[in-house]
């Protein structure tokens, strides 16, 4: 009789417990995760018509969502599992929500995305982000996180694709363990205060761009960078060494800017199969390397100003087919300018882009200009060859304006025999 009383007993709270239960679409544990997600937010910060203003947990919040008692901020995305619904991403307003999330749990096994970005958020980011283990899209951009990059990322996360943790106050160096993000596809990490060098991310298979600027990042580039990258971007670090040879079996990259840097020797990327703009202002380097192959060129913007290149100014640019825009200022380049970087300026062959953009200023470029210039319009163009050694630059001449030319005496220092 007892155990008949207390399988009965068994049974009603298990019939009580799944009444109460059907009750809710939305899966308990991912309730809490939400209501300790609304609860590390400074309450003030949530203004009226604000996402999380909407938030009202006297109702379920899947079977709400978009409503007015739900309006935004996540979504469950239709997945049941045993019956209920999950919490498949989270994404904040730009609404400048404030507060901490150390006191969050962030227990959604099933969450997808986590985007926080452009709000106030402080105080350092969580550990327990690595609860979300099917992550596919974290950013934290623009917020004021501080202290280090959890490790916890790169060993829990590995299912990232999209990781941005750019504009804020980051510290330290980028966790080693970031070649466990296989699947990376994207990765901003700019605008912190990271140091240290780059680590091996070689194993990064699936990465197509990288932006890591605006740090104190510094060391050489790693030869072994990822052959899918199609953009680099690590301007503003202090970043040294050569170019790395490796660059041209990057056979899909784009985009590079390594600018405002301390990076020196030789610059030989001229015949790089699919670069089409490449920065590299505010440097160290020291010469030019003539490509073997022009015809192959994709380049279609280059600006290698205030570095220390030295010798003529090289011929080769200016056949460059495609090339439209090229900054060489400030620099120690000296010669004639050839005519040939006229002709491209103002009456180029059929299938060639004109300059539309030619800064030589600053230089020790001598002897006249180049004729199909002097007829050039003010508006067509623009150009610029003050500061250097020309014969004659009248200031009826707009690309003479602005500047007066170099000192005899300066001039005959610093040209080449």
């Amino acid at each position: 009789m007892g155990h008949l009383c207390f399988s009965l007993s068994l049974l009603l709270v298990l019939v009580l417990t799944f009444l109460s239960r059907g009750e809710s679409k939305t899966y308990w544990g991912d309730i809490e995760g939400l209501k300790s997600l609304k609860k590390g937010i400074t309450a003030s910060s949530i203004t009226p018509g604000s996402c999380l203003s909407s938030w009202d947990f006297s109702v379920d919040p899947c079977d709400n969502l978009y409503s007015s008692k739900f309006s935004c901020g996540f979504r469950c995305d239709g997945i049941v599992i045993a019956g209920f619904k999950r919490v498949t991403e989270i994404s904040f307003d730009r609404a400048g929500y404030t507060g901490s999330l150390s006191s969050s749990t962030f227990t959604f096994p099933y969450l997808e995305t986590l985007d926080f970005t452009d709000n106030s958020f402080t105080g350092v980011i969580p550990n327990s982000l690595s609860n979300l283990v099917r992550l596919r899209k974290l950013f934290l951009s623009g917020n004021s996180f501080s202290g280090y990059i959890p490790n916890s990322i790169g060993s829990s996360l590995t299912q990232l694709e999209e990781l941005y943790l750019d504009n804020n106050h980051l510290q330290g160096s980028i966790p080693a363990n970031f070649n466990n993000l296989v699947s990376l596809k994207r990765l901003g990490l700019h605008q912190n205060k990271l140091n240290g060098g780059i680590p091996n991310l070689g194993s990064l298979k699936n990465l197509v761009f990288i932006n890591l600027s605006n740090n104190l990042i510094s060391g050489k580039i790693p030869e072994n960078l990822p052959a899918t990258l199609v953009q680099i971007l690590m301007r503003n670090n202090y970043l040294t060494g050569n170019l790395p040879i490796t660059l041209r079996n990057l056979g899909s990259l784009q985009v590079i800017d390594l600018s405002h840097n301390l990076l020196s020797g030789t610059v030989s990327i001229f015949d790089h199969p699919s670069l089409q703009q490449v920065t590299l202002s505010h440097n160290k380097f020291q010469s030019l390397q003539e490509p073997r192959n022009l015809i192959q060129s994709e380049l279609l913007a280059l600006d290698i100003s205030y570095n220390d290149l030295h010798g003529e100014l090289p011929v080769f640019v200016a056949k460059m087919k495609k090339i439209s825009a090229l900054s060489l200022e400030k620099n120690k380049l000296t010669g004639l300018i050839h005519p040939q970087y006229g002709i491209k300026t103002v009456s180029p062959e059929i299938g060639v882009s004109p300059f539309v953009r030619l800064l030589l200023g600053g230089n020790y470029l001598h002897g006249p200009i180049p004729r199909p210039l002097i007829g050039l319009k003010p508006g067509s163009a623009v150009v610029s060859l003050i500061d250097n050694c020309l014969y004659r630059c009248p200031a009826k001449l707009f690309f003479c304006r602005g500047g007066v030319q170099k000192s005899l005496i300066d001039c005959n220092k610093n040209l080449s025999p």
